[in-house]
């Protein structure tokens, strides 16, 4: 073979070894794509079920919730006042002790309809144990079992300060007791956290309507407070609602 054939058949090999080193690379190209292809799929798939999960969470409302299942009422007067409380706030427990005596008497009376709201604004003041949340998910069980209001007057009697770990499951059921919430199935909604979802939309509801705090107080639709943006007094609120029946 002569020199110019030997060069040109080397030539040959080259062009050919390069021809398959450039398949290679777009073989490795194209599986590489597919790959990342393959693992943003997955990752969306994960973050869409993690979504989906959170917005189609389960909440079991309790059947005897009014006004879009956020509140227990007693009474059926014309004047509606609700109470949006947290039970290990310091202020509701103070409003409890002073006007709430009045209030129910206004309820038993038929002069009002006295709807309470239990929300969890604070959780971060029981060192992790979420005692707001549990001890409103135990006032909806309370509430199925026909016995919210002596409940609800149980939990602010033995209401805990803040900052501390708050009431146990077992203490809760153990103060239920007292006043014969001793079900099966009222236990088994403290113990499973049954109502503890209601709890957390309950108060996404609160706050979706532009309440920030606690005692929160309205008067057939409309916010009221005492000077300086305060809780209202037995008298501001009582002068309130006569003014409201007209």
């Amino acid at each position: 073979m002569s020199k110019g054939s030997k060069e040109r058949a080397a030539k040959a090999r080259q062009i050919v070894a390069e021809q398959k080193a450039r398949e290679r690379r777009r073989t490795v190209t194209l599986w590489t794509s597919v790959a990342v292809v393959v693992v943003l799929f997955i990752a969306g798939l994960i973050g869409y079920r993690t979504l989906g999960g959170q917005d189609d969470r389960t909440v079991t409302t309790p059947a005897s919730a009014v006004d879009e299942g956020t509140a227990f009422a007693v009474g059926s007067g014309p004047v509606t006042v609700d109470i949006y409380e947290d039970f290990m706030c310091p202020a509701c427990g103070n409003f409890e002790s002073t006007t709430g005596p009045t209030l129910k008497q206004l309820a038993d009376s038929g002069k009002i309809t006295l709807r309470f709201h239990p929300v969890a604004i604070l959780d971060r003041f029981s060192n992790g144990t979420r005692y707001s949340t549990r001890a409103a998910a135990a006032a909806a069980a309370a509430a199925e079992a026909g016995k919210f209001t002596e409940f609800h007057e149980v939990l602010f009697a033995n209401r805990p300060e803040e900052n501390t770990d708050g009431l146990t499951d077992a203490k809760i059921l153990e103060l239920a007791s007292g006043i014969g919430l001793t079900s099966k199935t009222f236990t088994t909604a403290v113990n499973e956290g049954t109502y503890r979802t209601w709890v957390e939309k309950a108060t996404e509801t609160f706050a979706a309507r532009g309440y920030t705090g606690t005692p929160t107080i309205v008067v057939n639709g409309e916010r009221l407070t005492g000077p300086d943006d305060t809780v209202p007094d037995t008298a501001l609120l009582t002068e309130t609602i006569e003014k409201a029946a007209g």
